[in-house]
């Protein structure tokens, strides 16, 4: 038992660790897009960690909080994870395609298929943090600031079209605060979880 709560403290941080990598990373395309660092492979190449880090930190918080293993936070941290995937895949076309090609073929690429892979991508991400926020503010001693601050930056990030360049900046900056007050709220209830945690380590390492 005590290996498993080992097993389980040691996952807990992992996620911990990926949300602030996560807010690390968001907080370097905002500063990539406002000009404060130069466009090179190692910004470009590293844009799209943030989604991978942050898939880390939800899963991570689903996992530690059994208050939103119901239907709404489990439909919510699906759509939520499903969006982030797919915008993976398009970060690597925004900054390993798009900066290598003209203006107007930019243009007809949004005019096809790929503008409605960005319309959905956007949408189910903006419904899915909506619903797996809302799940997680019903929680009780959930972190409120982090959600409320997450939750309104993911606003421009997912309409980023409907708004200015800078509202997007700041979005991406305060999304990163709100990613890293969610990680640290995850290292605090995670040794309180660990327990529930260690049910989805899998039984054949539990038991070795």
């Amino acid at each position: 038992m005590l290996q498993s709560n080992t097993r389980a403290r040691s996952l807990s941080l992992v996620f911990v660790i990926a949300g602030f990598i996560s807010g690390i990373v968001l907080v370097v395309n905002a500063a990539k897009r406002a000009g404060i660092l130069e466009l090179s492979p190692v910004t470009q190449l590293v844009a799209p960690l943030a989604q991978v880090m942050a898939i880390g930190l939800i899963i991570g918080i689903f996992v530690a909080t059994p208050a939103m293993r119901g239907r709404m936070g489990s439909v919510g941290v699906v759509l939520y994870v499903a969006a982030l995937v797919a915008l993976v895949g398009l970060e690597f076309v925004i900054n390993l395609v798009f900066p290598y090609v003209a203006p107007e073929v930019i243009g007809e690429l949004r005019g096809g298929p790929l503008g409605i892979a960005f319309l959905v991508t956007s949408v189910s991400f903006l419904l899915g943090s909506i619903i797996f926020f809302i799940a997680l503010w019903r929680v009780s001693q959930s972190p409120k600031i982090a959600i409320l601050v997450s939750v309104i930056s993911s606003v421009p990030i997912a309409l980023r079209t409907a708004f200015p360049e800078v509202a997007l900046q700041i979005g991406l900056v305060g999304l990163a605060v709100g990613v890293s007050l969610l990680a640290l709220w995850l290292l605090r209830v995670g040794r309180s979880s660990s327990v529930d945690m260690g049910s989805f380590v899998p039984k054949a390492v539990r038991t070795n």
